[in-house]
């Protein structure tokens, strides 16, 4: 994590998930760098995430005023961040996070784990702009920097959109060449609404993550036009999807503990698809979306129409 940080020191920006802070070391690496003058709180980009499980609007604030204090408990796993409240909470005045830059509403459905202790999760009847009050009230309390959501179809970003005072400024979703969202790219155009891409080289990770769940198939980065262009640009495949993507003005948020791949993902600026090249990544025809979210089927906010919900599984989704 060092090594990751120190280059990202030398960028001058730092995108940083509050989820973070379930490495032990991770606080007092940060500390570090603020203490040596290495990184200053307007140099880290901190985007966290409501969790599903906390949509009801109580819910939502108190999980974001703990965010905001940057509690964790001993026995802290990042999927359950409300549990932790049940457990002996320490503050990690450290952070010095007195605010986040990006607050966004995980997932459109909202579910809490059964009641009977079985796996799965109960439904929950929350309607979104419930939720996003909540997010707004902080937005105006400038604890919350700018707010929007992730993994929402159009339908819900328009009706969000329509029915909100503070109006989402940011869409994180699923976005790569086998799954590039032209559609839904054009609408937060439209409303004015930045686009950050997770799994945006495939996300070839997720097979580890979880190896005996029933992904869908797909790897980007083996894709035939994808190695050519890699070859002829002397880039790696990782690099030539994400400068593929900055070109049509969508952010990106590849994920790797990798150190050198980390730098490896940032060296995507000094060179430029040609306008042919990236024609050819438009072209691939292959379409497969990675994540389904099928742990969230019957859920009456389910947003991917595209998904086969006969198919079952337990999988819990960390984008």
């Amino acid at each position: 994590m060092h090594l990751a940080m120190d280059f990202a020191c030398n960028s001058r920006h730092v995108r940083i998930s509050v989820r973070l802070i379930v490495f032990s070391t991770f606080p007092q690496i940060l500390e570090e760098y603020f203490t040596a003058g290495k990184l200053k709180r307007e140099d880290v980009f901190v985007t966290s995430k409501l969790p599903f499980f906390a949509m009801q609007p109580d819910e939502a604030e108190e999980s974001i005023k703990k965010q905001l204090s940057v509690l964790i408990s001993d026995e802290f796993h990042p999927f359950y961040v409300l549990q932790s409240v049940q457990h002996s909470i320490k503050q990690l005045a450290a952070l010095r996070l007195d605010y986040l830059d990006l607050y966004l509403i995980h997932c459109p459905c909202a579910m809490k784990n059964k009641a009977d202790g079985t796996a799965g999760f109960d439904h929950q009847n929350i309607e979104h702009i419930d939720t996003w009050r909540v997010l707004e009230k902080y937005y105006k309390s400038g604890q919350l920097k700018a707010i929007g959501v992730s993994n929402f179809n159009g339908n819900q970003i328009q009706a969000l959109y329509d029915q909100a005072e503070i109006k989402p400024s940011n869409l994180q979703v699923e976005l790569h060449i086998y799954w590039p969202q032209h559609e839904l790219h054009e609408l937060c155009k439209k409303l004015n609404m930045t686009v950050t891409a997770y799994a945006p080289i495939g996300s070839p990770g997720r097979l580890t993550f979880k190896p005996n769940d029933d992904w869908p198939i797909g790897s980007p980065m083996e894709d035939a036009v994808v190695v050519e262009l890699a070859k002829k640009y002397g880039k790696t495949p990782a690099q030539i999807l994400i400068r593929h993507l900055l070109q049509r003005g969508i952010s990106v948020i590849p994920k790797s503990t990798n150190p050198e791949r980390v730098k490896q993902n940032i060296n995507i600026f000094d060179f430029e698809l040609s306008k042919d090249d990236q024609q050819k990544l438009l072209d691939v025809p292959t379409r497969v979306r990675l994540f389904e979210f099928r742990f969230c089927a019957g859920n009456k906010h389910f947003p991917f129409e595209d998904v086969d919900l006969t198919k079952k599984s337990d999988e819990k989704e960390d984008m």
